[in-house]
């Protein structure tokens, strides 16, 4: 079986795939003062509550935006599951071709996200990942990564109005009754929410005009489903999308 690993800067979300399905899935918190142990010691238990024994897993994949915990990752797989786990980086096989300026500087969570679009869905394509940052990414129908566009997610977006005003009050992320707000806190949540569904919006059409050419949307992250209620241009909605993306360049590096 293989273990794949998506580190973000908020969640370290995990799945366990037999082939080409998946037999798990977790999320945990990034945490970059914990050590190995630590990790391999919640990982094992999260094993075994499922009833699976860490054996089963031949191979792991990993993409990572935290750089500085990726040391203690790759210890607690060689330390906890005996494999040496593979980093996506530059230099390994994605089937996509990257027309960026500068390749080593992708993100690896976007590179799985635009072999996993590709593969499952087709080109051309959209994709967005709604984590700490919202990112999108374009890949050709020749399965070509185009480039993209980064801005703040809806959390950093929340935390951030809050931290830098004196009286506005820490709130929900949640739809609020109308986009007409009746008080403080559903003024911020319409102002967020909404106004991150018109930012997904205008910036879908340009994209697509961009490419002058109608291509599918695909969807995913920890906030995807609060936005794509109000976002009909989101084709696809896949929680999935890094994690199984990590999967198929696992297998194509065998």
């Amino acid at each position: 079986m293989i273990l794949t690993m998506d580190i973000g800067n908020t969640n370290v979300k995990t799945a366990l795939f037999d082939g080409d399905s998946m037999v798990s899935y977790w999320r945990v918190s990034t945490n970059r003062t914990m050590t190995s142990d630590e990790y391999g010691m919640l990982l094992l238990n999260l094993f075994h509550h499922k009833g699976l024994e860490p054996t089963l897993v031949t191979g792991i994949v990993i993409s990572s935006v935290v750089p500085t915990i990726n040391y203690t990752i790759e210890h607690m797989c060689l330390t906890y599951f005996g494999v040496t786990p593979m980093f996506v980086m530059p230099g390994i096989k994605t089937g996509i071709h990257i027309k960026y300026d500068n390749p080593r500087e992708l993100g690896s969570d976007r590179i799985a996200n635009a072999v996993a679009s590709y593969e499952l869905y087709g080109g051309p394509c959209i994709f967005i990942d709604f984590g700490t940052a919202t990112s999108f990414g374009v890949v050709s129908e020749k399965g070509e990564f185009l480039g993209g566009a980064i801005c703040p997610g809806l959390k950093v977006t929340a935390d951030a109005i809050v931290d830098r005003t004196a009286k506005l009050p820490r709130f929900e992320l949640i739809k609020p009754p109308s986009v007409i707000g009746k008080n403080t806190v559903t003024n911020l949540q319409s102002g967020i929410l909404y106004g991150h569904i018109g930012l997904v919006k205008y910036l879908i059409g340009r994209m697509k005009e961009a490419l002058q050419q109608d291509c599918r949307v695909i969807a995913t992250g920890g906030m995807a489903v609060l936005i794509r209620e109000d976002a009909p241009e989101i084709d696809v909605l896949d929680g999935l999308l890094t994690l199984k993306g990590l999967r198929l360049i696992y297998q194509k590096n065998q």
